[in-house]
This record gives C-alpha cells, sequence and structure tokens, in this order.
C-alpha cells in the first residue's frame, strides 16, 4: 500500500509519495485561504504522476502550520476564562522576566497580545489545597453559570477553565465543564489539568489559553481536510505531525492543537537526521528554509533534542507542550528586502508569501525578496523553476530591485542583490549560533544540512559564516520536510505532578511514585488502542522531571518501569548527569525533587526507504550538464557556471565549482573553490577544495 507525506509551508505544499512502485516528489503552490485545497489538489496531482488510484493510499502524514499561522497573525477565537478568585490576572502579571529588561520600548507579548482579554476572565470562588489537594472552599456553581451567561451574550463559545492547584485535584474544573457543557452545549473547552497537569499557575493558565486560543479554528481545518479528502474518494487514514517529531490522530489534535504549533518544522528535523545517517555523517545543524521561515536545528550525536519546557515560548506566550528544540526566524525565499525609515537596508521578516509572490511570479508583487536577487544573480534559472512547471519573470526581479533598493542606496542592481543575500545570511548565521555555540556547541564539528526550497542556494554562505565542516544536501531538499512525516512514530505524551524529594524518598513514597506511574501508562494505552495500535506495538517510556531543593526549572532523568528504593538512585544520578550535561556542573551531594513523571508512548511506524543510486561508472559528469549561464557569486565574480541535472549524476561523481545542480523542488550553488560529491543515495556532501 502507498503512504503520502504532505507538508504545507507558507509559500509551497509539498509532497512524498511512496509505494511499490518508486518513489515520488511533489510541489504545488500553498492556497493561503484554505490550505485543504491544496493539500487535496496535491494529493491528487502527485498520485496522478505516480500512475496510482487514490484508493490505494493508505496513510496520509499532514505537517501543518495552522495551528503557528493563528499565533502569529493575532487571529485566534475570542476566549472566555474561568479562574479562581483573586487570581484574574496571572495571565497579564506573568513572571518577573521582561523580554528585554533595559528597554524604554519593549514589548510584553502577554500584555499586547492576551490571549484572553481581561474583561472575559472571569473569577470564580473556590480553592483546592497545596499540598494534599484537599478541597478548601468549594466550587461556587451558581458563579460558573453566572459567567456562562456573559459569554453567551458575548459570542463566546472558546472557554479556558484554570483553576489554581487543579493539577492536585482537578475536580473543580471538571465539574466546571460540565456546567459550561449545559450552559453551551457547543462550546470547545479546555481545563489546565487535561493540557499541563503541573506546577506554576502562569505557564499551565497560559498553555490551556493557547489551546483554546488555536483550537476552534484548528480543529475545524483538521475536520475539513479529512472530509475534503473523503469527498475527493481518498479514504486514508489522516496522521498529524506534532511538535515533538511524533504523528498522532486528527480528533487527538483537535483536542489539543498545542501539540502541533510547530507542526511543520517538526518534519524537517526528522528528515534532516534521517539524511544524515543514510550519508554517514551524525552531527548535523538542520536548515529549513521555505519561502517564509527558516528553522535551524542542532542535532548531536544523531540524537534530536527535545526542548526544555521553560524555553518552549510560542509568539511570547509559554506552552508547556513538548517541542523539538529549534530556532525559527522569518528568513526565506519570499522575505521582502525594503528600506527602513531610519534608511537602514532590511531583509525580513515580512514575507510575500505564495500571494502575490516574489516580483518574478507575476501576480502582482512589486517588492524584491531574497528569490528576486537570486534571479538577478543569475543562480536560479527562470525557465527551470520547479522543473519548469513554474515561470518566472526576471525582469520583474531586476525592475523591483533596481527601484526599490539599488536606485535609493545608490548601488549597481548586482550589488543591492547581492546585499540582500549577505543580509539574510547574516540573520541565519546568528540564528545558528545561538542554537549551537550559545549552547556550548562548536559547529566545526557539524555539517550544514540546507533544505527546503531555498535552502541548498544558501548551504556553503552558512557553513562558512558559522565555520561548519562541510555542507550535505539531501536526496530531495525541497521535499525533506514532508520525507521526515514518512520517517516519524505515532506519539503520546501525558503528565502528572508528583512534588516530593526523591533522595530521601522511603517506601510510601516510592508506591506513590508507582501508583502515578501505572495511571499515566494507563492513559497513553489507552490512546494507543483507540488508534488501533495492537499491544505488541506499543512502547511506554516513563520520564521523571527533578530539580535541585529551591531550583526554579526541572530536567530530564531517565525513569524506570518500577522504581524501587533499590533503583531510586540511579534516577538521581541520571539528573545528575543530565545537569552537568547542560550546565557545566553539578551537585552530587544536594537533594534532588522529583516534580513531575512523564509517560511517553509510541508505535514504531514501517520508515520510508529511499534506495541507493547507481555507481559512477567512471565517465565524467557532463553526461549531466544541461547548458552554461553567467552567475554571480559572493565575492562579486561574475562566472561562466554549468548547469547539471542533478538526477542524471551518479553516486561517487564530483562536480568541481562553479557549478549548479538543479532538480524539480531546489537548487544547490557549489561556489567557486568548492566540489560536490554525491554520495549512496543520492544526497551530496560540499565541501572546499583540498578540505
Amino acid at each position: 500500500m502507498a503512504r503520502i507525506g504532505v507538508d504545507v509551508g507558507g509559500t509551497n505544499t509539498d509532497l512524498v509519495l511512496e509505494s511499490p512502485a518508486g518513489i515520488f516528489y511533489h510541489k504545488v503552490p500553498t492556497t493561503l485561504k484554505n490550505q485543504s485545497i491544496g493539500v487535496v489538489d496535491g494529493v491528487l496531482a502527485i498520485c496522478a504522476r505516480a500512475g496510482l488510484n487514490p484508493t490505494e493510499v493508505e496513510t496520509i502524514v499532514h505537517g501543518t502550520t495552522t495551528a503557528t499561522n493563528i499565533t502569529i497573525e493575532h487571529n485566534g477565537s475570542d476566549c472566555g476564562m474561568l479562574t479562581t478568585e483573586g487570581f484574574r490576572d496571572i495571565l497579564h502579571i506573568g513572571r518577573h522576566k521582561r523580554p528585554t529588561n533595559f528597554s524604554l520600548h519593549f514589548d510584553v507579548p502577554w500584555q499586547s497580545q492576551p490571549l484572553v482579554k481581561r474583561r472575559n476572565r472571569i473569577a470564580i470562588r473556590e480553592r483546592i489545597a497545596a499540598p494534599s489537594g484537599e478541597v478548601a472552599v468549594a466550587l461556587d456553581e451558581a458563579a460558573v453559570r453566572a459567567a456562562c451567561a456573559l459569554f453567551r451574550k458575548r459570542g463566546i463559545k472558546s472557554i479556558v477553565i484554570g483553576f489554581m492547584f487543579s493539577f492536585l485535584n482537578e475536580a473543580h474544573e471538571q465539574r466546571a465543564k460540565e456546567i459550561v457543557l449545559e450552559e453551551i452545549p457547543d462550546a470547545y473547552i479546555t481545563l489546565s489539568s487535561e493540557v499541563a497537569k503541573v506546577i506554576r499557575e502562569y505557564e499551565r493558565f497560559s498553555t490551556a489559553a493557547m489551546n483554546s486560543y488555536v483550537g476552534p479554528k484548528t480543529a475545524f481545518y483538521l475536520r475539513d481536510l479529512e472530509a475534503r479528502l473523503q469527498g475527493a474518494g481518498i479514504h486514508s487514514k489522516l496522521r498529524i505531525m506534532q511538535s515533538n517529531g511524533g504523528v498522532s490522530t486528527v480528533d487527538a489534535c483537535a483536542r489539543r492543537p498545542i501539540h502541533i504549533l510547530m507542526s511543520g518544522p517538526a518534519g524537517g528535523v526528522i528528515g534532516g537526521a534521517s539524511e544524515g545517517s543514510m550519508a554517514g555523517t551524525p552531527n548535523l545543524i538542520t536548515v529549513d528554509i521555505g519561502g517564509t521561515s527558516a528553522d535551524i536545528s542542532t542535532i548531536p550525536g544523531g540524537a534530536v533534542k527535545v526542548m526544555n519546557p521553560r524555553d518552549t515560548f510560542v509568539s511570547g506566550h509559554p506552552v508547556l507542550a513538548p517541542m523539538i528544540d529549534m530556532v525559527t526566524i522569518g528568513a526565506g525565499g519570499g522575505s521582502v528586502a525594503f528600506i527602513d525609515e531610519a534608511g537602514g537596508f532590511q531583509v525580513g521578516p515580512r514575507s510575500a508569501g505564495s500571494e502575490p509572490g516574489p516580483a518574478c511570479y507575476g501576480r502582482g508583487g512589486t517588492e524584491p525578496t531574497v528569490t528576486d536577487a537570486q534571479i538577478v544573480l543569475g543562480r536560479l534559472d527562470p525557465d527551470m523553476a520547479l522543473g519548469g512547471d513554474l515561470r518566472l519573470d526576471a525582469e520583474l526581479s531586476r525592475r523591483a530591485v533596481e527601484e526599490k533598493i539599488a536606485k535609493p542606496l545608490g548601488l549597481t542592481v548586482t550589488k543591492a542583490a547581492l546585499g540582500i543575500i549577505r543580509i539574510i545570511n547574516n540573520n541565519m548565521a546568528l540564528a545558528i549560533r545561538s542554537n549551537s555555540v550559545a549552547r556550548g556547541i562548536d559547529p566545526r564539528d557539524f555539517s550544514i544540512m540546507p533544505f527546503g526550497g531555498a535552502g541548498p542556494l544558501h548551504g556553503v554562505a552558512l557553513a562558512e559564516a558559522v565555520n561548519a565542516r562541510d555542507v550535505i544536501v539531501p536526496v530531495a531538499p525541497g521535499i525533506t520536510a514532508a520525507v521526515g512525516l514518512l520517517k516519524s512514530d505515532l506519539r503520546y505524551e501525558h503528565t502528572d505532578a508528583v512534588i516530593l524529594e526523591l533522595t530521601g524518598a522511603d517506601q510510601a513514597a516510592i508506591e506513590r511514585i508507582n501508583a502515578i506511574a501505572a495511571h499515566l501508562r494507563e492513559r497513553v494505552r489507552d490512546e494507543l488502542n483507540a488508534d488501533g495500535i495492537e499491544r505488541a506495538r506499543q512502547k511506554i517510556e516513563l520520564v521523571a522531571e527533578c530539580r535541585y531543593a529551591g531550583q526554579g526549572f526541572e530536567l530530564r532523568a531517565e525513569m524506570p518501569d518500577t522504581l524501587t528504593l533499590q533503583n531510586k538512585a540511579g534516577v538521581v544520578q541520571s539528573f545528575h548527569d543530565r545537569h552537568h550535561l547542560d550546565y557545566g556542573y553539578s551537585y552530587p551531594q544536594a537533594e534532588v525533587e522529583l516534580i513531575t513523571l512523564r509517560a511517553i508512548g509510541s508505535a514504531a511506524v514501517r520508515r520510508m526507504e529511499v534506495p541507493k543510486i547507481a555507481a559512477t561508472d567512471g565517465s565524467s559528469p557532463d553526461r549531466a550538464l544541461l547548458f552554461v549561464r553567467k552567475t554571480t557569486f559572493d565575492d562579486g565574480r561574475t562566472l561562466e557556471t554549468p548547469r547539471y541535472d542533478r538526477t542524471k549524476l551518479f553516486a561517487g561523481d564530483k562536480v568541481q565549482g562553479p557549478a549548479i545542480l538543479v532538480q524539480h523542488d531546489s537548487t544547490t550553488l557549489v561556489p567557486p573553490g568548492y566540489v560536490a560529491e554525491v554520495l549512496d543515495y543520492g544526497n551530496t556532501r560540499i565541501r572546499a577544495l583540498g578540505a
């Protein structure tokens, strides 16, 4: 049976189809008004390209930016919130930390762009006592009903329920939910104890609020996509990529869309890690450059990192959902170049997207973008974009760069275009350093892996900027994120608060921990069972989130299936080791507290297998030569540069720069002084001559 991976970006929708007949790749423009239209069109198109009946597609795995775009564009649902009396302003106050402490003009996102307006945050008399979880003040049910009447009057149907200490006892939140559903039967409700059953009321409330903020629109999109696929005769199982690198069901993601806020970029990291394995290179810095953004992740030793919960912010709001460790900036092929009010030369973060797109698209866009600069420099051939499927207008690119950048700054068009490329490369290099050097990782030991439609055009320049070892270009760079979707396991996670000293835990404490762990396993297993996963394929892992007594945040430690007085020392030592790895020191004699237990359930899926390509027969790579055109490189030289059809190169072929490798989904730039060597699976290693 066939499987399809679909990754929706801000400019293009990327698809990969794996079937007995082979692997097929395809790109279609993203339909921004309703992404599901482009997804269905793309699925039908790639099936036609493969000569496959859509009914033969068993599974579609989808990476989506729907929830992410809602947070970026600030167009989520109007939410109402029920919270404990006296804590109405937690979402406004936040923590003592500010984004920029010493600026007089800084913006605090949770205040300037609140997820729930203050007028819609209603205080309810109730109280759960800490640390026992006993009911100290009963829930005022009449107040809950009165709040619902107010929400109905204001047309609010997305409700957040966040009470103090509900992570110890969720009874009041559950009862409030029952009342809300009685009063507003079609309400979209999020309980803080369901999405983040952990300490820290601000982060817990923010996570619940974000879920209700993005929930209704995201749920509508996912269910609309499912219905459109069915309507088109595509009866495949639809699975959604999550931020943690695993996939889940439509129903689970519709209920908890906070788990898919980084859905699209996560697929790219998984795909990049897989490509690194095929190239025999475990140390990677992946740079996924699409039309709108660049997503950067560091993969040491082939291990994809999960972000520490204290760092998981989305559009300035803390969200306690597991996410792959990555940095995202507004840098892509559609990033707009402009002169700001102070006369400064800027590129991004604003993007032209796919509608109207870069000036060269001929869809009405007049502002110069990174893509237009690449065309002016001769690095992109207007008649070769997407294998000729996308016709570009070089004159429109030149006119946009000249009128908006070159003339105002007194530069030639070529120098203005070079300036655009240098600025965007510098922006990305800074982001790479923030995800590597700033965290104690030396880029000299790592390979840059650029992908996305625009990635391989920037790979060598980024490697030079951060002193990376070399560059590895994936087999299908423009489709790598979609490929990653077919290499991801099903994954579910649940947490529960524990909060006790682990170092001196007695038998009673051990039994309490094991009881909580058993409950978490049951919740995870229920979800795997509901997804039709056989028991033999189910894998459940426990993680202990610990801290030193008095610390503000936790780190993950390894946890055995059953904790005993004898093996608890191993958990403590695992925490010490993790602390030393992250911070460079630890306190082996200090008390360690267990704060949260996390159960991670997974089920392995069949991995997409990329076949090896034919080995070179010793003939010249000129068999793949298409034509020669002038191209301007970063050093300012304009050289006659051959174009090669990358699909006609064999394993072991070496192409010396200057050269450009062309394929349907992307273009790879090999500057002078570099050589590109084709590897076993068709991926390419680019390194300096003599290196």
